[in-house]
């Protein structure tokens, strides 16, 4: 019997031990991606491993050239850091919980990468510290540069009605969610103003800012303009003209064609009376 259970119990352990030994160190990241020259840009990275858990404390996540290795553009020791990348990335990402994500600020028109993903993993064994190190090659990170400041869409543009309520959206994409364009209208209070910030897909984030106000007749013929701010000053902006349609006014229909009914209706009882006196 106890022959039994202790077969039972190595095939238990051996299964448990395939299971979280058998998977490998995998990465994620968003190949191609799109960064404005002089803004900021996020490169989203996740990555899996063989451990249900593994201490924020034993990882290191270190950000390389493809095919240059000691080319580093971002390492927890800045003194390894090349020197154009230096003070510009940050890990954005928690490593304890699979977040590998990096963040590049003050974008440079060289900054396409390709940018890969590395992660060292420090265990003990035999009570001495051994380090693991897995590169994620094939998962890198390319950017494409963008030099023409993205423009706001607006809309609806639709034609305002004088005194109900009129809302329109502005709206832009970018690529840095952890520092957001910024809105400006031409007119309103922030009290008729709201933002929502959207995440498109992976990479590309949306963030959209609509005004809602009561035109008036004055603001017939004016126009309306959004402005966009992007990390690093950048800025762009739409204008469209704002056409208020005026409330109708029926009086001057109204109050003659009452007289007109009312003058009838006095002829018609003085006729009646005057034929009713003659009889």
């Amino acid at each position: 019997m106890d022959h039994k259970r202790k077969i039972t119990m190595c095939l238990f352990l051996a299964a448990i031990c395939s299971s979280v030994f058998g998977e490998e160190w995998r990465a994620t990241v968003s190949k191609n991606l799109e960064a404005l020259v002089g803004s900021c840009v996020v490169l989203p990275c996740t990555f899996t491993h063989p451990a249900s858990f593994l201490s924020n404390s034993r990882l290191r996540g270190i950000w390389h050239r493809k095919d240059k290795w000691e080319e580093i553009f971002y390492h927890e020791e800045s003194t390894k850091i090349l020197d154009n990348f230096k003070g510009r990335t940050k890990l954005l990402g928690n490593l304890g919980e699979n977040n590998c994500t990096l963040e590049i600020i003050e974008v440079k028109d060289h900054d396409n990468g390709p940018f890969c993903f590395r992660i060292e993993y420090v265990r003990k064994e035999n009570n001495k510290p051994t380090t693991e190190k897995f590169s994620f090659v094939e998962e890198c990170a390319e950017i494409k540069m963008l030099y023409d400041t993205p423009k706001p869409k607006l809309g609806p543009l639709k034609t305002a009605i004088e005194g109900k309520a009129y809302t329109v959206t502005c709206s832009v994409r970018h690529t840095c969610p952890s520092r957001l364009p910024q809105f400006t209208w031409s007119r309103g209070s922030k009290d008729e103003i709201t933002e929502v910030h959207k995440h498109i897909h992976s990479g590309i984030w949306e963030t959209e800012s609509t005004l809602a106000f009561i035109p008036e007749e004055k603001d017939d013929d004016t126009e309306l303009t959004c402005t966009a701010t992007f990390n690093g000053g950048r800025k762009s902006f739409t204008t469209f003209p704002l056409n208020v349609k005026r409330t109708e006014n029926y009086n001057h229909i109204i109050i003659p064609t009452v007289a007109v009914a009312a003058t009838a209706v006095l002829f018609g009882l003085l006729c009646v009376l005057m034929v009713k006196k003659y009889k």
